[in-house]
């Protein structure tokens, strides 16, 4: 049976050199979700104006629902300005004070949090206080709901508070080897290697599962009953890597809850990210079955070695 995945955050415009495409982590993730077979639905705001009826325009063409968009008549839809470098990696600026952060709490969206099976957020839709708010209230009233947290950390869009309120609101982390050494220096960790620093994580904030993406070396699983797991990385036609991120947590999501096992999930999930970045853009059109036939096709893979 398909499971009910909700995602609160950013619904957005990715102004890239080549044009606009619709973005934003949860609306990425909420996108692959769908395409996946689940029930995806996305809780975000934008702006009573032409980028905003263009948003849900083309988020509907993508499959997805926008009954749980807000209007907002006073900030305007969000953008982000992209560049990407000669690696096919984002420089992302981002624009502050717009519809999605103020998004005001109401009685469906809290049905939304309450009717999922699990729920994913992250750390840019925080940077103000009325979207921080509904989000908090949202998982109070959602207790026995999966709470999915992809840290998603942008330059001058997080704080020490709002990082730490996110680990003590999340039963599963999905971070990236970078953001994984922010969190390290700025909450005051101990461990430089990355599996003990990701088993400190988990025992400090009472977390089920850690996932840690590697880049082009695959990525990583730790359980809080310390099981490691790890998928190397594929050598890949590299277009750019937006969205691939969104599409490995939507991945590993997907098999987990759908009751997989976790190695199973994590090698889902890290197929799904690096298909993605054999594309531009985050929402080019990947079926889950052609996934499924890029994971058995024998491919070169990239390994690194983990400190036991």
């Amino acid at each position: 049976m398909p499971k009910k995945i909700a995602a609160f955050g950013e619904l957005l415009w990715d102004l890239l050199p080549g044009g606009k495409i619709l973005g934003g982590a949860p609306a990425n993730f909420i996108y692959r979700i769908n395409s996946f077979g689940d029930h995806g639905t996305l809780l975000s705001k934008v702006g009573n104006d032409k980028a905003g009826k263009e948003a849900r325009e083309a988020l509907r063409k993508l499959g997805v629902s926008d009954e749980n968009i807000q209007t907002d008549n006073e900030f305007p839809t969000g953008t982000v300005k992209v560049k990407i470098d000669n690696h096919g990696n984002p420089d992302f600026d981002i624009i502050t004070d717009v519809a999605y952060d103020h998004i005001e709490i109401n009685t469906e969206m809290i049905e939304a949090f309450c009717q999922a099976d699990c729920v994913c957020f992250g750390t840019l839709v925080q940077r103000y206080g009325i979207s921080k708010n509904t989000l908090r209230e949202l998982i109070n009233q959602s207790p026995g709901v999966v709470k999915f947290l992809d840290i998603n950390l942008r330059k001058k869009c997080y704080t020490n508070a709002s990082i730490e309120d996110s680990l003590q609101m999340a039963n599963i982390l999905k971070t990236n080897d970078e953001e994984l050494l922010i969190t390290k220096e700025l909450l005051g960790l101990e461990n430089r290697n990355l599996k003990d620093l990701a088993q400190e994580v988990i025992e400090k904030y009472n977390l089920d599962i850690i996932l840690c993406t590697l880049g082009s070396n695959g990525a990583f699983c730790l359980t809080n009953d310390e099981v490691f797991y790890y998928d190397p990385g594929y050598q890949i036609n590299l277009g750019d890597t937006i969205g691939s991120g969104d599409a490995f947590s939507a991945g590993f999501v997907h098999y987990y809850m759908n009751d997989h096992p976790i190695d199973e999930a994590l090698r889902f999930g890290n197929a799904a990210g690096a298909l993605v970045a054999t594309t531009t853009g985050a929402t080019s059109p990947i079926s889950k079955e052609e996934i499924l036939n890029f994971m058995i096709i024998p491919h070169n893979r990239n390994s690194v070695r983990f400190h036991q």
